[in-house]
């Protein structure tokens, strides 16, 4: 039975609300590829959609709920791409697995770039909030779970996780990829031998 999950569920929409819920969706869409996530506003999209601007944020409390769900059909995919992974190589050592489910998202994180900064962007800003998007709750618990299969003693599984994801945040990745030069196959590998012990 496939997951349920929290960026993928859906509910009944009024007419109205729909077609509004369409109008923002496209005129994000089309303002964050004309101009760049960062560049654009909040109003900008309300206008572009025909909007006030109190029905956009009914909707949506900022740009990186609109990039969340910009991308949650190419989100859910990645991770049933994932658990399809997982479960095809379930004998295979957890290390090895993790590294396949790792590539995955990379391609992902490769392919939708730019929404998936505008998340990161959106998310809380103070450390302390316990609220975090789904797809990072998301990808942690698969860490974890991985981790936890190939503990050693001492091993705190939840923070190797957090710092691993930390790794892979747009800020991070991007500054690899674009300052660093690395390829994301290098940085697959990097992030491989630092956070999976040598046999």
């Amino acid at each position: 039975m496939p997951k349920s999950r929290s960026f993928s569920h859906s509910k009944i929409e009024r007419r109205d609300a729909a077609e509004n819920r369409q109008r923002i969706l496209e005129a994000a869409d089309k303002l964050f590829e004309q101009n760049g996530v960062e560049k654009v506003s909040m109003n900008q999209i309300a206008v572009e959609a025909g909007i006030g601007a109190g029905t956009l944020y009914r909707r949506y409390r900022n740009k990186g709920e609109l990039c969340l769900a910009l991308i949650k059909d190419n989100a859910v995919m990645c991770f049933e791409e994932i658990d399809a992974y997982l479960e095809e190589n379930e004998t295979a050592p957890a290390s090895e697995r993790l590294k396949g489910m790792l590539r995955i998202f990379i391609h992902f994180r490769e392919s939708k770039a730019q929404l998936l900064k505008g998340v990161e962007d959106g998310e809380p800003a103070k450390r302390s909030s316990s609220k975090r998007s789904p797809l990072y709750d998301e990808l942690h618990h698969t860490l974890v779970g991985l981790f936890d299969e190939m503990k050693e003693v001492h091993s705190n599984t939840v923070f190797k996780a957090d710092i691993l994801l930390a790794a892979l945040k747009s800020e991070e990745y991007l500054f690899q990829r674009e300052v660093r030069g690395y390829s994301p196959e290098e940085i697959l590998e990097q992030i491989y031998s630092l956070f999976i012990p040598e046999v």
